[in-house]
């Protein structure tokens, strides 16, 4: 069993950033495939950023690629969400999710781990 606890979302302007954070607990996240998902309220949940095993390789969408920046530190057992230059479009709830033993995918129903989500809320 993998548990996720997002943290670091919030209000900010257009323009600014934030961290977002996702705190693991269980002796797999070395092995873990690790991904950002968010959901906007009326949409559907779609793919932010993954990063692989040890922090190799990393994906994005396209639609945040040059301003997010996803990461991992092993030893705290943590993936972090750099969001950068943040536009209103940004506004969702953002989760993050564990793969164990498998590569990245960018579809939601590959995960098999999910957080409860934080709120990040980007003002015009």
């Amino acid at each position: 069993q993998v548990q996720l606890v997002e943290s670091g979302g919030g209000l900010v302007q257009a323009g600014g950033s934030l961290r977002l954070s996702c705190a693991a607990s269980g002796r797999t996240f070395r092995r873990s495939t690790m991904a950002w998902f968010r959901q906007a309220p009326g949409k559907e949940r779609e793919f932010v950023a993954a990063i692989s095993w040890g922090g190799g390789i990393t994906n994005y969408d396209g639609s945040v690629k040059g301003r997010f920046t996803v990461s991992r530190d092993d030893a705290k057992n943590t993936v972090y969400l750099q969001m950068n230059s943040l536009i209103p479009e940004d506004t969702a709830v953002y989760h993050c999710a564990a793969r164990i033993y498998a590569s990245m995918e960018t579809n939601p129903t590959a995960y098999e781990y999910w957080g409860q989500g934080t709120q990040v809320t980007v003002s015009s």
